[in-house]
């Protein structure tokens, strides 16, 4: 899926997402922490909201016992022992949504209540927009993701670019 905007300042493009989910279980955590280590071959995010990359894969603590795996291509195959956590492919549920441009602040203070300027660059944070749920991803001062829920992107998309538009004038 490809759709992409250009207004002055400001490119939005919308993509698949190759996303999984996993979660340990309580009183697990540590047991789970550490295969999930191994297998992605370095340290995890520690607290909610941060991020660690590995090669083409962005791990996303998005919970105290959930991580996001966003992957730039196909994800891979990780099993879970389901006595310690699971995981789960979330990918066909969700769209990406790329922005970048100089105009990015302006255009998400009309969207999403987010302090831009604190959302430290890697960080993640989950948002409501327009009372759906997000999670917004800051990339760079002027680039974010948005990963939303691909029955909704469609709308979401149109009101960012109304949001654009209204930033132009």
């Amino acid at each position: 899926m490809a759709d992409g905007s250009n207004m002055a300042g400001f490119d939005m493009a919308a993509c698949d997402c190759s996303l999984l989910q996993f979660e340990g279980w309580d009183g697990a955590m540590v047991q789970f922490e550490v295969v999930l280590k191994r297998v992605l071959g370095g340290p995890l995010p520690t607290k909610v909201g941060d991020t660690a990359r590995y090669d083409d894969l962005l791990v996303i603590r998005i919970a105290p016992r959930r991580f996001w795996l966003l992957c730039d291509g196909t994800p891979p195959i990780i099993d879970v022992d389901s006595g310690i956590g699971c995981a789960l492919p979330l990918g066909e549920g969700r769209v990406r949504l790329r922005l970048s441009g100089r105009g990015i602040k302006h255009v998400l203070e009309r969207c999403v209540a987010v302090d831009w300027e604190t959302l430290g660059d890697g960080r993640a944070v989950q948002a409501g927009f327009n009372r759906m749920p997000v999670l917004l991803l800051r990339r760079s001062g002027f680039r974010c993701d948005l990963l939303v829920p691909r029955s909704l992107s469609k709308g979401l998309t149109e009101w960012i670019a109304d949001a654009s538009a209204a930033a132009d004038t």
